[in-house]
This record gives structure tokens, sequence and C-alpha cells, in this order.
């Protein structure tokens, strides 16, 4: 795949960008591995002022920055504005907190294990590897990076070849805000030589946000080198909607999961999973509100689905419905793609889905939700689990009891309760199944790529 801006709204190539040869490459990480020398010796409150540094100038420089994710993969720019500033939210997060994140512990009493003094501390890993996908093009990013310099680690970017300005961007970013030459680097590779950056012996982990069989190929080369890889991939989430719901808020929320980012989120709300009893009235509200949805130009502010990144992406979604289609499901809303230049696909819902559909058990990266009609708690629980995957959930009741009985029957990573799933900065964020492994954000997030050493003193 080249690595080029090509506008999603009209399918034009605005500019395409020379991949880093080996040599390129090679000094890039070592430049990394260099500055780890310098940046694990600075204290928790020098790093902590590049950061907020760093932070002011995604602040400053929100519109360009928004209008440059907008223009590289399609999202509407008040949605790209609300990116750029949770960034700037996440880097101000660690600045203030990975100190008390990492501190040391030590035993209350050591003679119990016959020392003076005995505990443990936590030491940064060295050059991490972050291989990014373009869905979030800064957010994604950031959300490893700030935690990973607070460490003291530095880091190297492998973005998605369709985002190289957003890469570059990055690449400048930290360094802007104060930290050591080399602090943080992006490689313009292609994903063929990934596997060689993660054998090299000066790189000592990877993270990796993208689609399953990318994680699977991450975490093998990972694994043969015995380097810690942290895994967040796909997600099929149920949104469940039980009778005690307020169906009218549960109805607009799962719109805006539904449609968030243009449908291209791992944790968006995908299958709504709703109890016969209001069945008929959550499925007339929602499919409402898709049907009223304003498809068209990212740039324009009154926008509320703008096109899917790439042009393979929207084709992927269309073969999905074509296929539900073809074997029985439902049309409800939207189902096909609009006769007009770009990577659009219409908002959609479907209904009457069966086991033999692949959009059952795939994940839909586009604006289509698939609706199911359930008999009780249990079969909601039974139809929410059935996929491979385990990103999140939500769930829609006012019953205690239910919610606790959803929090403990839900496999995933997280359950939200009466709202949608949503990344922030003081929670862990992760899966189980085939959404990945470890954690991002909170205090996990920054402990995933530090060494926790036992300190024994006689």
């Amino acid at each position: 795949m080249a690595i080029a801006t090509v506008n999603p709204a009209t399918g034009e190539t605005l500019e395409t960008f020379e991949a880093h040869d080996g040599a390129e490459t090679e000094r890039r990480i070592a430049e990394a591995a260099e500055a780890f020398h310098t940046l694990r010796s600075t204290t928790f409150g020098q790093r902590a002022e590049w950061m907020h540094a760093t932070a002011d100038i995604l602040e400053a420089d929100v519109d360009r920055a928004a209008a440059m994710i907008t223009l590289e993969m399609g999202k509407p720019i008040a949605q790209s504005r609300a990116e750029v500033l949770k960034c700037a939210k996440n880097i101000r997060f660690y600045a203030d907190n990975a100190e008390s994140f990492l501190a040391a512990e030590q035993l209350a009493d050591p003679t119990s294990v016959a020392a003076s003094e005995a505990g443990t501390v936590w030491q940064p890993l060295g050059v991490v590897l972050a291989v990014m996908p373009w869905n979030y093009p800064l957010w994604q990013v950031i959300r490893f990076a700030a935690p990973a310099l607070m460490a003291g680690n530095t880091g190297l970017l492998k973005h998605a070849s369709n985002v190289p300005q957003s890469a570059l961007f990055l690449d400048e970013l930290f360094e802007k805000g104060g930290f050591p030459t080399g602090s943080f680097r992006t490689l313009l590779i292609g994903s063929r030589e990934v596997a060689a950056v993660i054998e090299d012996r000066r790189v000592k982990a990877v993270t990796l946000t993208g689609s399953e069989p990318a994680g699977r190929s991450v975490a093998s080369t990972a694994g043969q080198q015995i380097k810690k890889a942290v895994l967040e991939l796909g997600g099929s989430d149920p949104f469940i909607v039980m009778p005690s719901a307020d169906l009218e808020a549960a109805a607009a929320t799962a719109v805006k999961a539904r449609i968030s980012n243009n449908g291209q989120s791992c944790i968006a709300g995908k299958r709504f999973i709703v109890h016969a009893d209001v069945y008929d009235d959550f499925v007339r509200h929602f499919v409402g509100k898709m049907n009223a949805l304003k498809v068209g130009d990212p740039m324009d502010e009154s926008t509320d689905v703008g096109p899917l990144a790439t042009e393979s992406g929207r084709d992927e979604v269309a073969e999905l419905v074509d296929d539900a289609v073809l074997k029985g499901a439902e049309v409800l809303a939207g189902g096909s793609a609009p006769d007009r230049p770009g990577f659009y696909y219409t908002p959609t819902v479907l209904a009457g889905l069966t086991d033999d559909m692949r959009i059952v058990l795939e994940e839909v990266f586009g604006p289509v939700a698939s609706v199911y009609k359930v008999a009780d708690r249990e079969e909601a629980a039974r139809v929410a689990n059935q996929t491979t995957f385990g990103l999140s959930s939500a769930v829609w009741s006012t019953d205690e009891d239910e919610q606790d009985w959803f929090v403990s029957h839900l496999d995933a990573g997280a359950v939200f309760v009466n709202g949608m799933t949503v990344s922030y900065p003081e929670l862990p964020f992760g899966g189980v199944k085939d959404s990945g492994y470890g954690r991002e954000l909170a205090a996990a997030g920054i402990r995933e790529f530090c060494n926790l050493k036992t300190v024994w003193k006689a």
C-alpha cells in the first residue's frame, strides 16, 4: 500500500510520501535508543514540564491538526477537534500522575523476608515500537506515547500508510515540547518491515492497535523474541437494551455509539440486542434517528457522517451488508453506498439476522447496526458473547440486580451501564478473547512497559 494522503471525501490522492529506506530506518532506531539513555535519567518533574508544553502546542494548533485528521481519514471536523483536545487532556493526565503511578513501594514489615528494607520499583524498558491504525490518527498514538515517555521510555511509531501527515506531525510533536531529540520517532515503512524492527535488539517491546490478523502477526514475532506486547484488536460490541431502560435516551445514545467516527471505532456499539418487550419501540426510535442523520462533506460543521477512510474499507462494509441481505436480512434503514464521489456508505440498520450471515460474527467497520430481539437476559448475554471478540459492552437497565448480573456475565474488557463505551485517561482500556490483551490508560497503561523490580536489602 502506498504511503499517501487520499481524501476520502473525493477519492483524490493529495500527496504521496517516500518510504524510509533501510539506512533511514536504522538512523531513527539508533536515535531512539540513544535518547533513552538521556530520558531515563531525567526526573518526573522535568518530563512533566515537557509534557505540559506538548499539550499547549496541541491546544494552540487544534484547528490545523483537526483539519489534517479530517482530510486524511474523513471524520467530521467537530470530532477531529475533539480528538486533538482529548490528546492534550491525556498528555496532562500522565504529566500529573505518572510519578504516583510508578512510585516505589516498601514492605511494611521487611523482617518477614529477612531484610532491613524490601519492596519494588518501576523502571522503563527502553525503546517501544507502536504499530497504530488510521481511525484515530492522533489519539491512538498519544494514549501510548504519553505514558511511555513519562515512564522514561522512548517510542517508535509505525503508523497506517493512509495517514502519513499525521505520522509526521507526531514525529515532531514531543521534541517541540522539549523532549530530547529522538525520544519519539516516526518510521515511514510498510507492514512488511515491522517484523525486522520488532526483532531489533534495541527495541524492547511493541504495542499494536489494529486488526486481529495484524495482532497475531505482531504477537508471534514478539513472542519469538521474548518481548512484551500489548494488543488492542477488533471489537463487535454488544449494546443491550432491557425493559426498564429509558428507550428514548438509549436510542439516541445507540445512534451516537454506532456512527461516531463514521462507524469506524473498535469500541463502537455494533450489535443492538433488545428485549422483546421493548424491541418495537426501541427500533422505531433508533431507525428514525439513523434515517435523520446528515451524510456529507466532513469539513461541514453540520455533517453527522462523513466518508469511510478508504475505498477498500467501504467495499468491505458493502460486502458484509450484501451478504446478510442475500441470506434474508431485513434492511430497516440504508443498505447501500450513495451515488457520489468518495467512500461513503449510508447509515444502515439490519434485522432478522441468522448465524450463517458473516456480519453476525465479523466486525463491521462502518455505520451499520445489527439489531437482535431476545426473550430474556440469558439470551441477551448468549448473543452478546457469541462472537470471538470481547472489547467492551453497554447495558441499558435501571434494575440494579440486572446491571450487576450483566457485569458478571458479559465477556468483555469493560461494561458501561446506561451509557456508551468511551475511553478515559482515568480508566484502563483493553479487551479479552480475540480483542487482545494488556491494558492502556490509567495506572495499568503506564506500567505495561516498565520493569517491576524487586529490591531487597540485608
